[in-house]
């Protein structure tokens, strides 16, 4: 039965619909570059045509989906290109925000940070458990804007959420073969400690670090898999 109508106000239908594609094209079930069928998608979601397309809509803006004239909506495709660029804007721009946030930031920010590295740390990805992956990249995401949700800057805060959901599609691909080659873990802690600490130039320069790392080493791992 096809899912019709708008729910109050921040519920909607249409915004349900996005965050089930979002993880859909995150998590590769939708792979890059592959066209978006309108009516097998309405279909398999049990939405109408409506919903579908404001939740695309969206999804454009987020750099996760591509409409060209008379071929349609398609998922983004990837490149080592693309992933050069994400890394260095989420260094720029999270750095940027991270700086304010420490600079602006309350007691209610630090405890938010110190709760989100705690929730993170304690989620442990387990290959016996393939939901205990999806369960770490929720926490994950949360701890890195919980950093930097201080700032105070809105517009930056909507550049980062869209640069992290499209840096994650390419760890998510790392991930699916290996688990990991360092200890990201006293990554996160040290960026975390130095920003309550309000030692911006630390946390700044350890959080570039952890963005960059996290680069060259998907890099390294596609380049054989991904075009240029």
């Amino acid at each position: 039965m096809l899912v019709s109508g708008i729910d109050d106000g921040k519920n909607t239908l249409a915004s349900r619909l996005v965050d089930r594609l979002r993880e859909a094209i995150l998590t590769g079930e939708l792979q890059p570059g592959t066209k978006i069928n309108l009516d097998r998608t309405r279909a398999r979601f049990e939405v109408s045509l409506s919903p579908l397309r404001e939740a695309l809509a969206r999804l454009i803006a987020d750099g996760l989906v591509e409409f060209e004239d008379n071929r349609g909506y398609r998922v983004a495709p990837v490149s080592l290109a693309n992933l050069t660029e994400i890394t260095q804007l989420r260094t720029e721009f999270e750095c940027l925000a991270l700086r304010n946030a420490i600079a602006l930031g309350d007691l209610s920010w630090e405890g938010d940070v110190i709760r989100a590295l705690h929730r993170l740390n304690r989620t442990i990805r387990d290959p016996a458990r393939p939901e205990s992956f999806e369960q770490w990249e929720t926490a994950h995401s949360a701890f890195h804007l919980a950093l930097i949700a201080g700032c105070g800057m809105p517009q930056l805060l909507s550049f980062c959420r869209v640069l992290h959901n499209q840096n994650d599609r390419y760890r998510r691909i790392f991930l699916q073969t290996r688990p990991g080659d360092r200890n990201v873990g006293a990554e996160h802690s040290e960026i975390a400690e130095g920003a309550v600490a309000r030692d911006t130039d630390f946390a700044c320069g350890r959080l570039r670090d952890h963005i960059q790392r996290t680069g060259t080493n998907l890099r390294n791992h596609l380049s054989e898999r991904v075009p240029a």
